[in-house]
């Protein structure tokens, strides 16, 4: 898969559309889960729109090639990540708040990992109901990995940890 070259701009056109459509916040939050995890569905089904997903923040800035880029090798995907905590670092910055599995260097304020039970019923779910991307069935193995990547924040950098999306928002949006 070829990965196009981004430049840095200006990137006001992309977050003033996006603060038409999501609230803005004194301070931005950044949720890392992976795929699968239930981002989207929360994303989808919230009643007004805090939340983005990190997807459609990362595709508008260009960072997300088209295509299944996760599928490629390491050095290809850590590419990808390093671009997207570049625009999730701007966007936290500008007052959004992000739900997303791309993350290489830019600390997140959680990270959810479901109960891997769960889990594998969540991919199995939206990939027999209403598949739009992301893992499959075919791959628990990489999402695994993906998982003791994501469980580093947490050990090595105290990064709260929770098991589902409702529980890691409302830990940090105490209402």
């Amino acid at each position: 898969m070829h990965i196009p070259s981004v430049a840095f701009t200006n990137s006001t056109p992309i977050y003033k559309e996006l603060g038409e459509r999501y609230i803005k916040h004194k301070s931005g939050l950044f949720i890392l889960a992976p795929s699968g995890a239930g981002k989207t569905h929360f994303c989808k089904n919230q009643t007004e729109k805090h939340w983005i997903d990190g997807d459609e923040l990362w595709m508008k800035a260009g960072a997300h090639p088209d295509g299944p880029w996760w599928k490629e090798p390491l050095e290809v995907i850590n590419r990808v990540d390093q671009r997207s905590d570049v625009i999730t670092m701007e966007a936290k910055n500008e007052g959004f708040w992000i739900l997303g599995a791309s993350n290489y260097w830019l600390k997140p304020d959680a990270i959810v990992i479901p109960d891997w039970e769960t889990h594998k019923q969540y991919i199995a779910h939206r990939e027999t109901n209403n598949y739009d991307g992301g893992a499959t069935s075919d791959d628990h193995s990489q999402v695994l990995g993906h998982i003791e990547v994501i469980k580093a924040w947490h050990v090595n950098h105290n990064v709260p940890l929770y098991k589902s999306i409702p529980e890691a928002v409302a830990a940090l949006i105490p209402s």
